[in-house]
């Protein structure tokens, strides 16, 4: 009898792969480091951490294209994860310097919230295996949320803005990008809502 093939979304392996190795890895680092940050109140800590975070954030990824393991289970556990070092970090961010509490509050409703739904959203279009390919769905919401640029902005604008009016006590640059990052959000949300009630029609790009 002939065996069928398991959908690579669904291959239970892969939950043990390569690349989600890495993504707990890095996640258990930058939150051991934020911890670190808490109890020592170093910019520099938090540094490392962001840099633990982002730097394992890419890797992951480029593994699981270098070696096709990309999966949808992979895909939400890097999303969880994503979370659980941007909340710790922003958290020890707070605590240390209690001037970056307003824009980090503003950028953790729109990463927790808003960027949460925007990110599982891939899950209702089956064969989409990460907010990677939502552009086989909808490329402007894709463009505005996970292309190279997009990524790159969407936490990494906050935090250096942060660190910036750390040192020249420019406090109104990371509110600016807090609220430039949530109206594109809103934005992106609305659209999503908006293709899924039928009320405006989707730009896929293949």
């Amino acid at each position: 009898m002939a065996t069928v093939p398991v959908p690579l979304p669904v291959r239970p392996a892969l939950l043990l792969g390569v690349p989600n190795r890495i993504t707990l890895i890095r996640t258990v680092l930058a939150m051991v480091i934020a911890a670190v940050a808490f109890q020592t109140g170093a910019l520099s800590w938090l540094i490392v951490g962001y840099a633990a975070y982002w730097i394992g954030d890419i890797a992951d990824g480029a593994v699981a294209r270098y070696r096709d393991e990309e999966s949808e289970g992979g895909a939400v556990f890097d999303i969880v994860c994503d979370r659980a070092c941007s909340f710790l970090l922003a958290a020890a961010f707070m605590a240390t310097f209690p001037l970056t509490i307003g824009p980090l509050a503003i950028f953790l409703v729109q990463f927790g919230v808003l960027d949460t739904m925007l990110s599982l959203a891939f899950l209702l279009w089956r064969g989409t295996l990460s907010p990677n390919y939502f552009y086989k769905v909808d490329y402007p919401i894709w463009l505005w949320n996970w292309s190279k640029p997009a990524k790159a902005v969407n936490t990494a604008a906050v935090v250096v803005s942060l660190v910036i009016a750390h040192q020249t006590g420019a406090q109104w640059l990371p509110y600016t990008m807090a609220i430039a990052a949530c109206v594109v959000k809103i934005a992106s949300s609305y659209r999503l809502i908006a293709i899924l009630r039928g009320r405006r029609a989707a730009v896929p790009r293949v």
